[in-house]
């Protein structure tokens, strides 16, 4: 009777932990739990198991628990091994403030302790701390190998006795910004009431928080708004620029680039993630070129983690290379394929059987994470759910992540940008083997593509829009890098996404045609598309006469009735793609693999592009769009 009632009680145990499991979403195929709730990918009769991500850093550690102590202050990085360099930031003496570095120490058991009134006494003190009674030091963590991890800050009160008080290690920044109104948001080390004063106006917390968000409206239209955040016993002041006026057709510049993901090099080519050196050099040059804002669409970071903590160090990285700059103007920013976060399944060697999009979707997922960590505009569909493929489509249950600022539009002057997310649901396996389901690169699915073809007809009636761009990170029409997928697959149109184990309808470059066809047929003003994936830059004009198709394809073909242009520029510092032979390489224009930024010059109806190397300064390429 004991033995019974024990195995009842085991039994009702572990019910109830499988019950609390994730649910594992019906769009995905060959997914299940083991009777100790393991997640499992089943194919060919081969069970692999979820990775479990080791030791992953997060923020919390990297900001390092400071202390204060007499003399400075103490940090504790758990188990991390290194240096870290540090120096204090001159907030309010420079318009761009960065730390100035002077010292070096190693981390011994995880901890460091430093000594600030030996360190930045007379005459070292050039940010006035003593006079002000407080000081932001600015710290960056190396590991043994040198690489570098990650830029943080501490704030520090008083003389001596110290006492730590609340710091922005991410902002602030300028988001979201039109004619009358703008987004302005930053993180905090701790929690405070902060708040922003900005055209005579105070828009406050309503309780302690660490990330703070004001939306401003009642702005005078193309005109410069200083701004003051208070933060504490501290502030920071800075300033940005409404759009003009709707219909008034004053001139401006835009921005453009993709792929920054950390390269070779060494030193901020490397920081974990991102490689700041360019990403730095290409804000600075659009804040000389008086940029009015920058598009950045995907492959920020390195990404393709298992650990969603790791992969928001790695956003964090990316937002502080350009900080300096963003506190003035916008980025708006799209996804890629490196932004993917998932769930990986190797077999018993490591080896990489299946990687999918995390759930649940809604915390989870890499577009959770990505709406986390950046502010872009909600007006993109709602998700690929209630799709015609959707296997239950009972709307309580949720079988794809949200489109939530990872596909939008957003509109500035007399240009309108639409911003699609190519890597939606994205399951970098499924091109390989299709057994778990999956979003593919490159692909754009049923409910977005009908978002875009109602948001191309409003925009065509808006009598204030002129030009329309699109981006999304993968190319039409890839020339050096991504031959072998984007919407070409090597001119396999059998490639396409599968959801609940079954293939979608449309090949890859049938779905690449009806995206065409809505761009060239259903608009007169849209311009081009602005792409990436390839770190190199190049251009082509899309005409009737290019060829764009395998041999002998057999499905309907695109009508051209229009040119339009695509612009790739996936030059913004990761590693770079060499040219390759392709059906419309004769029509590619100005292949160059050095770093690029393209900067639109909008003068009414006339855009003419102007291409510089951040780097060197030197002009790659100028053409007449429009």
């Amino acid at each position: 009777m004991n033995k019974i009632l024990f195995s009842a009680i085991a039994l009702m145990f572990a019910t109830t932990a499988m019950a609390q499991l994730p649910k594992i979403p019906a769009a995905y195929s060959n997914l299940g739990y083991d009777t100790n709730g393991r997640l499992y990918f089943e194919n060919k009769g081969e069970k692999y198991f979820a990775e479990e991500f080791k030791n992953p850093l997060t923020i919390e550690q990297l900001l390092g628990k400071p202390e204060a102590t007499e003399n400075g202050v103490q940090m504790d990085f758990g188990t991390l091994k290194g240096t870290v360099t540090y120096g204090l930031i001159p907030y309010g003496k420079v318009p761009h403030p960065l730390p100035v570095y002077r010292k070096t120490v190693k981390i011994e058991d995880g901890k460091i302790r430093l000594n600030i009134k030996d360190d930045f006494k007379y005459p070292y003190d050039f940010v006035d701390w003593k006079k002000n009674g407080y000081l932001n030091l600015g710290y960056r963590i190396a590991d043994e190998q040198g690489m570098l991890l990650f830029d943080g800050i501490v704030a520090l009160k008083g003389e001596g006795p110290f006492e730590v008080i609340p710091a922005i290690y991410e902002g602030p920044f300028v988001n979201m910004v039109t004619d009358n109104s703008a987004v302005i948001w930053c993180k905090t080390t701790r929690p405070v009431k902060a708040e922003i004063e900005i055209n005579g106006k105070v828009y406050k917390d309503e309780q302690e928080t660490t990330l703070h968000r004001w939306n401003i409206a009642g702005l005078t239209p193309n005109t410069k708004h200083n701004y003051k955040v208070k933060y504490g016993i501290q502030s920071q002041s800075y300033h940005l620029k409404t759009a003009p006026s709707k219909g008034s057709r004053e001139a401006f510049v835009f921005g453009y680039a993709s792929d920054s993901r950390h390269a070779t090099g060494g030193g901020e080519r490397k920081i974990l993630g991102a490689n700041a050196y360019i990403m730095k050099k290409m804000a600075a040059l659009a804040n000389m070129k008086d940029v009015r804002f920058m598009q950045f669409t995907g492959d920020m970071i390195n990404g393709y983690l298992s650990s969603k903590e790791q992969q928001r160090v790695e956003y964090s990285n990316w937002k502080k290379s350009i900080e300096p700059f963003w506190h003035y103007m916008p980025y708006y920013i799209g996804m890629g394929n490196h932004e993917a976060l998932g769930v990986i399944f190797n077999d018993e060697k490591g080896k990489q059987q299946a990687f999918i999009d995390a759930f649940p979707y809604e915390t989870q997922s890499a577009e959770a994470l990505f709406a986390e960590e950046f502010i872009n505009p909600e007006n993109g569909p709602d998700s690929e759910d209630n799709n015609k493929y959707d296997p239950d489509p009972n709307p309580k249950n949720i079988d794809f992540p949200s489109y939530k600022e990872n596909a939008f539009y957003y509109t500035y002057g007399n240009v309108a940008m639409i911003v699609l997310n190519s890597n939606y649901w994205y399951a970098p396996s499924i091109a390989n083997q299709t057994a778990s389901s999956g979003g593919l690169h490159g692909y754009l699915m049923d409910n977005q593509l009908q978002w875009l073809r109602e948001t191309i007809s409003k925009l065509e009636k808006d009598k204030n829009i002129d030009h329309i761009f699109l981006t999304q990170h993968t190319p039409a029409f890839p020339n050096g890098g991504h031959s072998k997928d984007v919407m070409w697959y090597e001119g396999n149109n059998e490639k396409r996404p599968y959801i609940g184990g079954k293939p979608v309808d449309k090949g890859i470059i049938e779905r690449r045609d009806e995206y065409l066809g809505i761009l060239i047929n259903e608009s007169k003003k849209v311009v081009g598309m602005l792409t990436g994936d390839e770190h190199n830059y190049n251009w082509l004009k899309l005409t009737a006469d290019m060829p764009i198709y395998p041999g002998n394809y057999p499905h309907k073909k695109l009508n051209v009735s229009r040119p339009i242009y695509q612009i790739n520029n996936g030059a913004a510092g990761a590693p770079y793609y060499g040219q390759e032979v392709l059906p419309w390489s004769k029509h590619t224009q100005s292949f160059s693999v050095e770093n690029a930024l393209c900067l639109f010059y909008v003068e009414g109806k006339k855009i003419t592009m102007k291409v510089f190397n951040p780097d060197t300064l030197n002009q790659i390429d100028e053409v007449e769009l429009r």
